[in-house]
């Protein structure tokens, strides 16, 4: 693997590599690597021929109160794990390269997908979310990037800004990884305790009761929400900020649940925020 630093060095290996027209698969992370990280590394290795992985914690997407400062870095062991799952370009630019004027005068604004749910509980986030996007995608150039489940939301806007700006770039995503109790895997589960991890055990456990009653036939969303709605608000020391049932491309409630559906949810134990979902 080899390590790229500025962005005009990401523009040589980008260009070498089209000139000996290779495809470009892109894997855009925030670094704290863990196995979810790593499955998009596989999923890239399938469908592109250079992989390349950034790794940069985007200033842009995080809110005035949110956790900029103590978001884990661990860029030495997340190389050692790219290197080994076979990651060929590691780019990981800096603040100063990517935002030389501190904070860009021109962003991506996300629509009415990113109006609720993350973006009301976090506004301005998804707007972040695209502009740093919109940046790495024309930095490197991939034919392919690859994203993970557990961010449906930014999933969805970043798959309309590629559709609306005509952006090359075909998306793919991989299901959410869970650790073997059924969290969903995430950089920020490193904060929870002990007992904030029961505790924030119980948003999957809500979507997936909901997820087996459509199963067994339910098509109310009302209905599957107030399952999980249930079992969320009997729980001393956890949170809820929202869940709901949603049409998983445009991120609108639905009455009437149908195959490829959403359930979402996000829940703050201490200090920690944590978000899931499941598709029907």
């Amino acid at each position: 693997m080899q390590a790229v630093e500025t962005i005009s060095e990401m523009r040589g290996v980008v260009a070498n590599a089209r000139a000996k027209g290779k495809s470009i698969a892109f894997v855009p992370t925030m670094g704290a690597l863990h196995e979810g990280h790593l499955t998009l590394i596989d999923e890239a290795k399938r469908v592109g021929e250079v992989v390349i992985m950034s790794i940069f914690v985007n200033p842009l997407q995080f809110g005035p109160s949110e956790d900029f400062d103590r978001y884990p870095r661990t860029l030495d062991h997340d190389a050692k794990l790219a290197d080994e799952r076979g990651v060929d370009f590691l780019f990981t630019p800096t603040k100063e390269d990517m935002y030389p004027a501190q904070a860009p005068v021109v962003m991506v604004h996300p629509g009415a997908i990113g109006k609720e749910w993350e973006g009301a509980v976090r506004p301005h986030h998804f707007e972040g979310v695209l502009t740093i996007v919109a940046k790495l995608f024309n930095i490197v150039m991939p034919d392919v990037a690859v994203f993970g489940q557990k961010d449906l939301q930014q999933v969805a806007v970043i798959k309309a800004m590629v559709r609306d700006l005509n952006f090359p770039v075909g998306i793919h995503v991989v299901p959410i990884v869970r650790e073997p109790d059924g969290l969903a895997m995430s950089s920020r589960n490193r904060y929870l305790s002990p007992k904030d991890r029961e505790l924030g055990l119980i948003l999957s456990r809500a979507l997936f009761a909901m997820r087996d009653a459509f199963i067994k036939g339910e098509r109310r969303a009302s209905a599957l929400e107030a399952i999980g709605w249930r079992m969320l608000e009997r729980v001393v020391g956890l949170t809820p900020r929202y869940l709901a049932v949603v049409n998983a491309d445009t991120f609108q409630r639905v009455n009437t649940v149908r195959h490829g559906d959403a359930a979402i949810g996000a829940v703050r134990v201490g200090e920690t925020r944590l978000i899931d979902n499941i598709i029907f």
